[in-house]
Parts: C-alpha cells; structure tokens; sequence
C-alpha cells in the first residue's frame, strides 16, 4: 500500500496528481510554501485581521523566515500578468 502523501495543493490539483508530480520531484517546494502564506494571510484578513498581526501569525508556523520576507511574498506581484 502507498503511503498517503499529504497535498497542500489539494484546491487546486487531486492528491493523485500531486503525488505524480512529488515523485518525480517537479514540485516547487519554495512556491508551494509561498502559495500556503499568501492563502493562509488571505484567510487571516478576511477574518479582519490586521496586516501586521497576520504575518506575526504566519511567522510561527514559518519561525525560519523573517516578517519583512513573509511580508514580500504576501505582497509579491505576479509579473506574468504583465507584459
């Protein structure tokens, strides 16, 4: 039996999909956690939460990453919709 892998991509692609893809290391592990900050720091504002105290919120599951770094990647325009 395979082990279940766990799909922090699972709305947007099936477990199954991500478990191909995890195989065969064609996951971007850095995008995928900056794709869970901005996510989390979504939920968090909906839920009226200020700015500054969400990245605080976000910087204890990621202690490793600065608030200025969290902050970018939250703020981090996507430049592919530009030309």
């Amino acid at each position: 039996m395979k082990e279940k892998i766990f799909n922090p991509l699972a709305d947007l692609i099936p477990d199954e999909v991500y478990a191909v893809l995890k195989e065969h290391n064609l996951i971007d592990e850095k995008a995928v956690r900056d794709y869970q900050i901005r996510r989390k720091f979504k939920e968090l504002r909906a839920k009226r939460i200020s700015a500054g105290d969400a990245i605080d919120n976000i910087r204890e599951e990621y202690p490793y990453l600065q608030f200025d770094t969290i902050r970018k990647i939250v703020y981090q325009i996507n430049k592919n919709n530009y030309s």
